[in-house]
């Protein structure tokens, strides 16, 4: 994503964490806002603010209108998804959150082998990528997807288009090809873990795209920790081609100055990973918070919601695909690519597995 650039990052020192709950990070200054306070709107007595932890660029925006729609104060934990992951962990018999939003479903699934998360069904219909995501036990809700990952590329030094992800282990594309750190960004292992079940399969293991990404480095793969050191290197002419979420693609061809040296465009290859924005519910909350945060979701998943995440980051995270039937993408979108989903019971498990083989054999 581009906007909050560091919103998916993953910190390789967590890695250990991230194979005993598929969900590493490392600890950062969270910011801490509020959007009302205790009854503000209410009518009878005070209502006990729901504490949001939250990697999304439009969260303030959102939980701010939430406020002025219910009454029901927000403590807003604004952080990257790594640090947010791992201080809910840290929490684990004494959380101190009532409602976690960020990018992709390993994470959730792991939440709720744990027995971390609430059921919950939402009022709102989905579309059928959206039901395609919701896990059979209500767990966690879908809100969004993007998908990962779209190469973005300088068009105005190179007319080579990839159309298929093999083609970017060839010699055209040899040493000009950036893509990030799945230890560091968050995005970036379900695109790894996507390659994997693409070639592989959950029968096939991991071997098969291992073999890819070895062909990649072999290619000369340049590796920079999240999307905004790839986008770097692709304006400054260190690579070509930036393996990326499809957020963050969007957004750069939207502000970047083009010019004679640099014009971004993107393409998407088949199959890109689904990539859902994820909202779960704490299950030891007191009831009052767990209907607070149920109250959150179906207005993340109302119109009024809606609206305000499509508007409030408009050259990043507002870039996503909706859930909700009657609801448009931004123009600055193409149709979804085509695309496949893998199983997060299976592959959040394997993160810190791959992510470590990924450090210490790609990066």
């Amino acid at each position: 994503m581009v906007g909050k650039i560091g919103k998916r990052a993953l910190p390789m020192a967590a890695a250990a964490a991230v194979a005993a709950m598929a969900m590493a990070g490392c600890g950062s200054t969270a910011a801490v806002s509020p959007s009302g306070s205790a009854g503000a709107g209410g009518s009878g007595g005070a209502k006990t603010p729901l504490v949001v932890y939250s990697a999304q660029g439009y969260d303030a925006a959102v939980t701010k209108a939430f406020t002025a729609a219910t009454g029901i104060p927000v403590n807003l934990v604004d952080d990257s998804t790594g640090p947010l992951l791992t201080k809910v962990q840290a929490e684990k018999n004494n959380p101190q959150w009532g409602l976690l939003w960020v990018d992709g479903d390993t994470a959730f699934a792991s939440l709720d082998k744990a027995g971390m998360l609430a059921s919950y069904t939402p009022t709102a219909t989905l579309t059928a990528a959206g039901k395609a995501l919701a896990p059979s036990d209500h767990s966690y809700i879908p809100v969004s997807t993007t998908v990962m990952a779209a190469v973005i590329y300088n068009s105005a030094k190179t007319s080579t288009v990839p159309s298929t992800y093999d083609d970017l282990a060839t010699a055209p594309y040899q040493g000009k090809v950036g893509m990030n750190d799945p230890s560091q960004s968050g995005p970036t292992y379900p695109f790894i873990a996507g390659m994997m079940n693409q070639l592989g399969g959950q029968s096939g293991g991991m071997k098969a795209g291992e073999a890819y990404f070895s062909k990649l480095k072999s290619n000369g793969l340049h590796v920079y920790p999240t999307n905004g050191d790839t986008l770097h290197a692709l304006e400054t002419g260190q690579v070509d081609y930036g393996i990326i979420q499809s957020s963050a693609a969007a957004g750069e061809v939207l502000k970047a100055k083009k010019s004679a040296n640099f014009d971004p465009k993107v393409v998407y290859l088949p199959k890109a990973t689904l990539l859902p924005g994820v909202i779960g519910i704490d299950k030891k909350a007191p009831a009052d918070v767990q209907t607070e945060a149920k109250q959150f979701v179906d207005y993340v998943l109302s119109a009024a919601g809606q609206k305000v995440m499509q508007t409030a980051d408009q050259q990043g995270d507002s870039l996503y695909w909706p859930v909700v039937p009657g609801v448009t993408a931004s123009s600055a979108l193409p149709a979804m690519p085509d695309y496949q989903r893998i199983d997060p019971a299976f592959w959040g498990p394997l993160e810190g597995q791959i992510n470590t083989w990924f450090d210490s054999t790609i990066k």
